[in-house]
């Protein structure tokens, strides 16, 4: 048994046609095309998960929440956001590098002086 399968591939033509509208001039030139730019939305990091978790756990000196009230600022101007983005960025950097200081020297203190005592 011998089985011949064929396909058959029509291919895809593009076809241009021209239509005359009734009562329409009939301008040769080609249509015109007006292209608009539309910005997005510049999207900036706000940290402001970063802010509430440095405000609740590592918060010497109240740093994280002044970088939390940082982040939550929403202004127009693009310069100024950045701004603000970026102050609250080093505030949240230095917020748990000065709370594990505290901690650390919470600790050590203490365990040196009642070591100087015995």
């Amino acid at each position: 048994m011998n089985h011949t399968v064929q396909t058959f591939f029509s291919p895809m033509l593009k076809e241009e046609h021209d239509v005359a509208v009734p009562g329409a001039p009939h301008n040769p030139a080609p249509p015109t095309s007006t292209v608009i730019h539309i910005r997005s939305e510049t999207s900036m990091p706000d940290h402001v998960v970063w802010s509430l978790l440095n405000t609740l756990f590592m918060n010497p000196c109240r740093l994280g929440f002044i970088a939390f009230a940082y982040s939550v600022k929403m202004v127009g101007d693009v310069t100024r956001a950045q701004a603000y983005a970026s102050t609250a960025k080093c505030l949240n950097i230095w917020a748990p590098i000065l709370g594990i200081l505290t901690t650390i020297l919470l600790i050590v203190i203490p365990v040196l002086i009642i070591q100087a005592h015995r």
